[in-house]
């Protein structure tokens, strides 16, 4: 739903009794439902618009929120919740999901979601020179040097997708898209927000939601759609993201941070990308070659190196685009 997702810094909290198989089928819903997504966005914009698809994907599911935690006795957002939530939305869903959905016309599903892993990578620099502005420790810097010589390694890799300067370019989106999100995620942490985090992820939705589809106007997608012609793979691509993507997985994700700790839940940042990458090869038949793989280790290397370093709060790994939006514990 990226979320979603979900949280950027979560303070550790007491985790409370719960099954053990509930747990296990939580961490199995982030775990292959979020990872996931990434192909199924690749088979919704078969016949979608990317844009057009991303806005109507979270004004359902954010509408659909948003109601079930008015009804549940959330209060009616003040207005600066609302500017914040657009400001949160603009970087997270236009900027980082919208980059996701538009890079991958031309990206494989699982680069694509690998160079979304590097998230937290992004996180790091950001708050170091506009959050907390304290600089990494040397363990989190050679994570940081690792990580993005794994990006290096993908981005425009030969053959890895649409090849040439479309390949190349697709690359760069994402990882400006991945740029975004970070941005929005440590702003996130110091916006007004309505004390539900149900709520406020609802609101980022429909905030991110709406500029997507008025981004979509502006990129002419409105006037070369055809309903029609829209394949039942992409409408049920769609329809699963709304409903698993954005409504399950997520609440799965705010239920298992409630009866398990932060650093165990983000644990999904490391293994989406992976759980991408092979469905991508898998069902589409994406190439799996070793240049991507040795990526992929290098990568979600570092990520573990980088988030799990440092202070406590840096050490829970922050949320990628095809999670949920930020929700935060207070």
């Amino acid at each position: 739903m990226s979320a979603a997702s979900s949280s950027t810094v979560v303070r550790e909290i007491a985790p409370a009794p719960a099954s053990l198989s509930r747990v296990i089928a939580g961490f199995a819903a982030i775990y292959l439902i979020w990872g996931s997504t990434y192909l199924a966005i690749r088979f919704a914009i078969e016949t979608v618009p990317p844009l057009l698809m991303a806005g109507v994907r979270f004004l359902v599911a954010g509408s659909v929120l948003y109601a079930w935690s008015r009804g549940r006795g959330a209060v009616r957002p003040t207005r600066a919740q609302w500017r914040a939530a657009f400001v949160v939305g603009g970087l997270l869903l236009l900027g980082g999901n919208g980059a996701v959905v538009v890079a991958e016309q031309w990206v494989p599903s699982g680069l694509t979601a690998l160079l979304i892993g590097a998230v937290p990578l992004w996180m790091v620099l950001v708050d170091w020179g506009w959050g907390s502005r304290v600089p990494p420790s040397r363990r989190v810097a050679l994570g940081l040097i690792a990580g993005f010589a794994g990006l290096a390694t993908l981005v425009g890799a030969p053959g890895a997708g649409a090849g040439g300067h479309q390949e190349l370019l697709g690359g760069l989106v994402v990882v400006l898209g991945a740029l975004a999100w970070a941005t929005g995620s440590i702003y996130s942490r110091h916006a007004p927000m309505p004390p539900r985090p149900r709520l406020w992820v609802a609101m980022q939705m429909l905030a991110g939601g709406s500029l997507l589809v008025l981004a979509a106007g502006l990129a002419g997608e409105w006037g070369g759609f055809d309903p029609g012609a829209v394949s039942a793979r992409s409408a049920l691509a769609l329809l699963y993201l709304v409903v698993f993507g954005s409504l399950v997985a997520y609440t799965a994700y705010i239920w298992l941070l409630s009866v398990s700790t932060p650093a165990r839940v983000g644990t999904y940042a490391y293994v989406n990308p992976v759980v991408a990458l092979l469905l991508g090869w898998a069902l589409a038949d994406e190439p799996l070659s070793f240049r991507s793989l040795l990526a992929a280790a290098i990568i979600v290397s570092s990520v573990v190196v980088t988030t799990t370093g440092g202070s406590a709060d840096r050490r829970i790994p922050g949320s990628a685009p095809e999670a949920a939006p930020t929700a935060r514990r207070r």
